[in-house]
């Protein structure tokens, strides 16, 4: 599962998370370890974007925050990319900063969650492109040992047979 902050201007007019220029940068990253959008389920913190673009206000989030636990309920990821300083912050509040935890996971209960740069923050500062690549190199190798099959039991143990009892002889 994908958790971003809000919809940008062409996710709000076509109705889908991460169609414009992040959206195509977050394809490549997902190509890179191996997935597509069809493998994964996106979303945002914010339902709907916030005028003119703004960064989301707190209340607003809260707002949301029902349907996002819902998605998580009924997804039940096993692990969570967030992707952003708001997502951050609401789904793992008093975490820091997203430049000192990004590409770090956190365990809570049977979910994985991964702070990540936002792709947009990357088209941004391309300098954040190669550190996004490489938490989501990092993710592709938890996924690999994830999603592992478990290796086969060991044969069993030979069962010796049964040792038989002197049988006592009468002589009378």
């Amino acid at each position: 599962m994908i958790v971003g902050e809000a919809p940008g201007f062409n996710e709000d007019r076509q109705g889908e998370p991460f169609v414009g220029a992040a959206g195509k940068l977050l394809d490549t990253l997902l190509a890179r370890i191996g997935l597509s959008r069809g493998d994964v389920f996106i979303t945002n913190v914010l339902k709907c974007r916030p005028p003119m673009n703004r960064d989301p206000m707190p209340n607003e989030a809260e707002s949301c925050s029902p349907y996002l636990k819902r998605q998580l309920e009924l997804v039940q990821p096993k692990v969570v990319l967030i992707l952003g300083r708001h997502a951050l912050e609401r789904l793992m509040p008093g975490q820091g900063s997203i430049t000192r935890v990004h590409g770090t996971m956190a365990k809570r209960g049977d979910v994985t969650y991964v702070p990540l740069y936002h792709p947009a923050a990357a088209l941004h500062n391309g300098s954040l492109v190669a550190d996004l690549e490489h938490d989501f190199d990092r993710v592709k190798a938890y996924l690999e040992a994830l999603l592992a099959p478990p290796p086969p039991p060991p044969p069993p143990a030979p069962v010796a047979p049964p040792k038989q009892e002197a049988e006592q002889l009468r002589l009378l």
